[in-house]
């Protein structure tokens, strides 16, 4: 699981964390408003699960590219191996948007 503090006023703005949430460690990450997120799995079964605290509106839907050349995040995995949605390869580089929060 990766977090990307998107909040453009922030000290950490681009910057972020990953924390590797496995059936025996029982993680758990919350991600504040504020902070971009995306998960690989590692494994050949996974359930993942997650909470929100409003509604899904797609009008307000945003991502950044899973390979931002200037994040630079390890998904852990060969890129050549991840399956990604046709939504997710044309997401833009986190610099290649003003549409995000200040």
């Amino acid at each position: 699981m990766v977090a990307v503090d998107i909040r453009k006023s922030s000290k950490t703005f681009g910057q972020y964390i990953s924390a590797e949430i496995t059936s025996n460690n029982k993680h758990q990450l919350f991600i504040p408003h504020g902070f971009a997120h995306g998960f690989v799995v590692l494994s050949d079964i996974a359930i993942f699960n997650y909470k929100v605290d409003n509604y899904y509106a797609p009008k307000f839907e945003r991502g950044i590219v899973f390979n931002d050349k200037n994040l630079l995040i390890d998904w852990k995995i060969p890129s050549e191996f991840l399956i990604l949605s046709d939504k997710d390869k044309m997401q833009p580089s986190l610099s290649n948007t003003d549409e995000f929060f200040d």
